[in-house]
């Protein structure tokens, strides 16, 4: 199969965190969600284990829930470190930092939270090559989604702040105790105009051959 190399290419560096510019008052219909998730898990996962699950939330009192949790795991850290990124002027950290602190306030307006999940937790003092495995059987598929939500007009974000209240998530979502939550991703179809390539250290400056 011939890839048009340029869409896919445009798609890759395009998918950006979207807060700011996600449309709070158009629905985004369970079955688009669906697709992105049927995409998602295509991604590979260690020891062909398939331990990914996947947390839907479109329930308005459910959201406004997660989103005060959020926010009281957020607020003070985000508040802190958009001042961080002013004080040492770093224009676009505090850019993101800013849009970040934009979120907390409208988290619960965001038509669908999607939290995916691992079945199993590590255990403290888990070996980092088990960790590296653990993590890297989610986070492609979290990626993979996030690309078939662009292609389909959604913006989506990966946000870890309300994992600092995930036992009260687990909760509020009847998540069972061996299962990990280890993202909340609004998603929304996004409010027009098209994205660009961010702003990134050139790769000469990042990339080692062979040795450091």
């Amino acid at each position: 199969m011939k890839f048009d190399l340029k869409m896919t290419d445009e798609l890759l560096a395009t998918t950006r965190a979207v807060r700011r510019r996600l449309d709070l008052n158009r629905p985004v219909p369970r079955s688009v969600v669906n697709e992105c998730i049927e995409l998602a898990v295509q991604a590979p996962t260690g020891g062909n284990q398939q331990g990914w699950r996947w947390v839907v939330v479109d329930d308005a009192q459910k959201r406004k829930a997660l989103a005060d949790l959020y926010k009281a795991g957020a607020s003070t850290y985000l508040a802190s470190a958009e001042k961080r990124a002013r004080e040492a002027g770093e224009k676009q950290t505090e850019r993101v930092y800013n849009s970040a602190n934009y979120l907390i306030d409208v988290l619960h307006r965001v038509p669908v939270h999607v939290i995916p999940c691992v079945e199993g937790r590590p255990p403290e003092g888990t070996p980092v090559n088990m960790l590296g495995g653990y993590f890297g059987s989610i986070f492609p598929a979290v990626w993979s989604f996030q690309l078939a939500a662009r292609s389909r007009g959604l913006g989506t974000v990966l946000t870890t702040l309300h994992l600092m209240k995930e036992k009260e998530a687990s909760e509020l979502l009847g998540i069972p105790p061996n299962v990990l939550q280890v993202a909340l991703l609004p998603v929304a179809y996004t409010t027009g105009g098209d994205f660009k390539r961010a702003k990134r250290p050139p790769i000469d400056k990042i990339t080692h051959w062979n040795a450091w």
